[in-house]
């Protein structure tokens, strides 16, 4: 596995999550706090989009309805969800975002 450049620290800014496809991945990337965090882009309740959902400190509400998942370990934390989500490791490389794939 290798670290592959996502994004610019730019274009996710704090508080935020965005959507990036790398390497036939969609992924979600979150600043929280200056802290960037990925994981698949998909909720495991019925498949919505993660990256279009709202940050809770370091965790993501899907925007379907309302499960809740923990952007460090993947963890479903909230009903209707009751499978994880796998996440990424993620290195800055001066202003690049990367994340190992």
């Amino acid at each position: 596995m290798a670290f592959v450049r996502i994004a610019s620290t730019s274009d996710v800014p704090a508080g935020e999550v965005r959507v990036f496809e790398i390497e036939g991945r969609s992924l979600a990337l979150a600043n929280v706090g200056g802290e960037y965090l990925a994981i698949e882009n998909v909720c495991t309740h019925d498949g919505g989009p993660l990256g279009d959902g709202t940050l809770w400190d370091a965790r993501v509400e899907c925007p379907r309805h309302g499960a809740r998942f923990d952007l460090r370990t993947g963890r479903a934390v909230t009903l209707p969800a009751v499978r994880g989500v796998q996440t990424y490791r993620v290195q800055i490389a001066g202003d690049d975002v990367q994340v190992e794939v």
